[in-house]
């Protein structure tokens, strides 16, 4: 409330009673007070709620009671003189006949007793009346005036007013009554979304409480509240009112268990500085937002931290807790833990918080791309915090949501689920997704639905074929992403108390190491099954973990019901038609570079999960590569994903970089000998000149061979592997420009030396390496054995206890 003559100034010229309403201002023993609430709307931090979080609806800045019938006058209006026991009758009044009428109330003015500060004369008004004031009158001329979220305009100067006195006998009197409105009413359907209206009553309360705690979420409780109430208007209150209202309750039933977990951390830090945690604001508060991560959570990101989950399922009331991990996928296709918080708190204050903290626990590192629920705040945080992080709503999410939100089509109209789902999921390019929506729109005749209107809006962080070019560690573009809601099933559930939870946190935590460990022990002791003979399958089997090779195996397999067309040339490599056979209307398209070995398909598929689909592999099949090249293998599908051992990735980049650079030229030598075979049949003409042409370059290759010249020009090449051979030479003491001086014999012997040092050479190197290669294999395996005995001894320890 303010009292200084600037708001008593402002409000003169809102006020429709001119001088009657402020002549009483010059009296020495009254003061007139005018709430921020008539002055137009006032921002607060708060996230996308309404205003109401407790059981009580608010008009103003105060609570109403429920509505106030005179007795047998149900039908009665406000007149001047007429009398209340006290100012809340009045005002219960007021709103009681608003509520017939079909307008909101709010409390916009109050006056003061300059005696004793007593509240004498209070004025309610309709919730149109005034305007909003300019966000940059209000803050002050240091603001630039800038509107972070522009909202709604809802008043509209309405002049709809109802003023009461008190009388010496400390009753109530109506001093001024306005009824006329410069706005259309509300149908008394749709009076239950006013905010004056909206109350959760104590026998809702009751069967929310009832609901909640049974893991029913809140359009489940409405449709239950629906029912025993008979009609939506009959309720009182709207799913965003029963949410709040859940909400708090949560937060009431957590109460001091937060210290239980702040003492947990606490002690978790003490043991081991690796620890991290954070609590928003002071940490004596027991209902802030908290977020924590284990060594193990921040060691994890630092291999698998490419892609990341934040899991906020307790917002569906599956979980009595307010609780939401960042997760994401290992090596082995299992979900990781990247960390968790404990969300009091929903603004996007509080989302600009966590993320910041998370990214700061994570070492600052953001990930390439980031799953979470379909949630504005959400994404809003995430854009200042990600800038370049990739976001993604949960698809399956939004199919629940389909669920609640267009409950009457499902029950309508059998198909229209199945339909969605082939249009979101199997479309297999842009247009054929837009095509697909629209056709399915105008089929339901759903062009005006707002929900459909808001989620196409969103398409391009939710529908696949807009999101295949980024990485989400995910085998198929259709299957539900094995991260989301998984981590901690089984061990957090509706009835969770977080005292239970802290114990059942440590549980799901051992668990989840040990079924981890076994992966490994599988993976290292169970040989592959091959299925065919490819060098790219045993290469596979001997690179990835299991489960992964197991997929690679399936795209491997798959190439042989694949053909591959060739149908066009161009600069930036071939494109090939790949499909299965009889089935060319599905064909996906390969662009295949042979000099760089590198290939693209339309599918996406290795951009999206990090494995080649089996067109690319088709590809390579019919143009004879072998084995898989290096840039195809992620390290982070691969059984050594979480070695630390540097001399092994530089040894093996060292070879693969060899054995693709003899590879690049033996495949580009192919490639253009076969395109002059292709010209060179036509006639026999064409042949003879080809025939001759070829026996003068095989003359010439032999003369380059046998010259010695061919060092002296790989030298200035800058090859690896022959640079090598440059080096390898003036180690021994030889001069390379000196092979000019000599006599074609004498250059044949000294080249003949030569070779036959750098294959000596060549082969310790090998030696070594193999025998460098075995070694740094015993350590891991030797590590994987420790941890598997470690695990052991912890589980028989327990069970003695």
């Amino acid at each position: 409330m303010y009292t200084c003559n600037f708001w008593i100034k402002r409000m003169s010229k809102l006020c429709p009673f001119g001088k009657m309403e402020f002549e009483p201002l010059s009296l020495g023993n009254e003061v007139v007070e005018f709430d921020l609430m008539g002055l137009g709307d006032i921002d607060h931090p708060v996230a996308d709620i309404d205003i109401f979080d407790d059981s009580l609806a608010v008009v103003g800045s105060n609570p109403i009671a429920l509505p106030y019938i005179v007795e047998g006058e149900t039908n009665l209006e406000p007149y001047e003189g007429m009398e209340f026991e006290s100012e809340e009758a009045a005002k219960a009044f007021y709103n009681s006949y608003a509520r017939r009428t079909g307008f909101s109330t709010r409390v916009s003015m109050s006056r003061r007793s300059r005696r004793d500060g007593a509240i004498i004369q209070r004025s309610f008004v309709c919730a149109k009346e005034g305007f909003r004031m300019d966000k940059h009158e209000k803050r002050g001329p240091e603001c630039d005036g800038r509107v972070k979220r522009p909202r709604a305009e809802t008043r509209v100067g309405c002049k709809a007013m109802l003023v009461v006195k008190i009388q010496d006998s400390g009753g109530w009197v109506v001093s001024c009554f306005v009824k006329e409105h410069n706005h259309e009413l509300v149908p008394p359907d749709k009076v239950h979304c006013l905010r004056s209206h909206r109350h959760v009553s104590g026998s809702a309360k009751s069967l929310v409480d009832t609901l909640q705690g049974a893991g029913i979420g809140p359009s489940g409780i409405m449709s239950a509240l629906i029912k025993e109430y008979g009609d939506i208007s009959k309720v009182g209150f709207t799913e965003r009112d029963c949410r709040n209202y859940m909400r708090s309750s949560r937060q009431r039933t957590l109460g001091g268990d937060t210290r239980v977990l702040l003492d947990y951390l606490k002690n978790r830090q003490a043991n081991d500085p690796a620890f991290f945690y954070s609590v928003q604001g002071d940490q004596d508060q027991c209902m802030s937002n908290i977020f924590w991560a284990d060594p193990k959570a921040r060691s994890d990101y630092t291999y698998f931290g490419d892609t990341v989950t934040f899991d906020t399922i307790y917002r569906s009331n599956r979980y009595r807790l307010p609780f939401a991990p960042f997760t994401g996928v290992n090596h082995h296709g299992q979900p990781v833990l990247f960390g968790c918080a404990l969300l009091v708190n929903e603004s996007e204050a509080s989302f600009l918080w966590l993320f910041k903290t998370w990214l700061m626990a994570m070492s600052g590192r953001p990930p390439v791309s980031i799953t979470t629920d379909h949630d504005r705040v959400i994404r809003m945080a995430i854009t200042q915090v990600f800038p370049e992080t990739r976001h993604r709503f949960c698809k399956w999410h939004i199919f629940k949501e389909c669920q609640e939100k267009l409950s009457h089509v499902l029950s309508e109209h059998s198909n229209f689920e199945a339909e969605l789902h082939k249009c979101v999921n199997l479309t297999e390019s842009i247009e054929e997704f837009e095509s697909s929506w629209l056709s399915l729109i105008e089929k339901y005749d759903l062009r005006d639905h707002e929900w459909l209107q808001g989620i196409y809006a969103d398409r391009r962080q939710w529908v696949p074929i807009y999101l295949r070019d980024t990485f989400f560690a995910e085998m198929s573009i259709t299957q539900r992403s094995n991260t989301m809601n998984s981590y901690f099933d089984g061990y957090v559930n509706a009835s969770t108390s977080l005292q239970l939870f802290v114990k059942q946190y440590e549980k799901a935590l051992e668990s989840r190491y040990e079924k981890e460990v076994k992966a490994d022990y599988d993976t290292i002791n169970t040989a592959p099954l091959l299925k065919t003979p490819s060098p790219m399958e045993k290469q596979a089997g001997e690179l990835y973990t299991r489960k992964l090779f197991m997929k690679f195996q399936e795209e491997l397999v798959e190439t042989l019901t694949f053909l591959a067309t060739k149908v066009e040339d161009e600069e930036a490599g071939s494109i090939y038609q790949v499909a299965k056979f009889g089935e060319s209307h599905r064909a996906y398209f390969v662009r295949y570079n042979v000099h760089e070995m590198k290939a693209f398909c339309s599918c996406q598929m290795f951009e999206f999960s990090g494995l080649l689909c089996g067109h690319i592999l088709t590809v390579f099949r019919v143009t004879n590569v072998l084995t898989l090249p290096s840039h195809y293998i992620l390290k982070r599908w691969t059984r050594n994903a979480k070695s630390d051992v540097i001399l092994e990735e530089r040894a093996s980049n060292l070879l693969n970089r060899s054995q693709e650079s003899l590879m690049a030229r033996y495949n580009n030598l192919r490639h253009e000998a076969l395109k002059y075979v292709d010209e060179g049949v036509g006639t026999v003409e064409i042949y003879n000149v080809a025939i001759a042409a070829l026996q003068e370059a095989a003359k010439k290759v032999a003369l380059e061979n046998k010259s010695g010249r061919r060092l002296v020009n790989v030298n200035k090449t800058g090859r690896d592997d022959d640079l090598h051979w440059g080096c390898q030479a003036n180690t021994f003491g030889d001069h390379i420009w000196g092979l000019e001086t000599l006599s074609p014999d004498d250059q044949d012997k000294k080249i003949q030396k030569l070779s036959r040092q750098l294959e000596r050479a060549r082969r310790k190197c090998e030696v070594y390496r193999t025998h460098l290669f075995s070694v740094l294999k015993d350590i891991e395996e030797q590590k994987l054995q420790l941890s598997v005995k470690v695990q052991n001894i912890r589980i028989e320890m327990e069970e003695c206890n």
